[in-house]
């Protein structure tokens, strides 16, 4: 039997693929992590339906300076925020309740009710994600 040398190398290469051995020209590994699922804002009320408009997505990246109280406002729409750094409370007007949220956590908004974010003595950057419809406003 003569000796092959490319089917020599094939097998080679299909052994060390097998033992999970990538060329540099290989992407790796795709990683995912579930940063938030939820039927909920995050003081537990329950998101009733999606507004009757043709689908909108929006994505903000928003900078809140230190110290800085928000405005009070609702959103007529879900949406959630992931915290890339600092510290955000969140406060209910509607009852008192406040949560903080800190930098790698992800926040389940409230829809319908009176909220505001509150700053810490660092300022908070964050990434929110509206899940809205044409012509309707991200917040009121």
């Amino acid at each position: 039997m003569k000796h092959c040398p490319f089917k020599t190398l094939l097998a080679a290469l299909a052994a060390l693929t097998l033992q999970g051995c990538t060329s540099p020209d290989e992407p790796e590994q795709i990683e995912r992590k579930l940063l938030l699922e939820s039927r909920t804002s995050w003081d537990g009320t329950p998101y009733l339906r999606y507004p009757d408009a043709a689908p909108e997505l929006s994505v903000l990246k928003l900078r809140i300076p230190a110290n800085t109280q928000l405005q009070w406002h609702t959103h007529p729409i879900p949406n959630a925020a992931y915290i890339l750094s600092g510290e955000l409370t969140i406060e209910s007007r509607d009852d008192g309740r406040s949560q903080r949220f800190k930098q790698g956590e992800a926040v389940a908004e409230m829809v319908d009710r009176s909220h505001r974010g509150v700053t810490g003595d660092e300022p908070v950057e964050l990434v929110v994600f509206y899940a809205g419809g044409e012509g309707i406003p991200l917040s009121e």
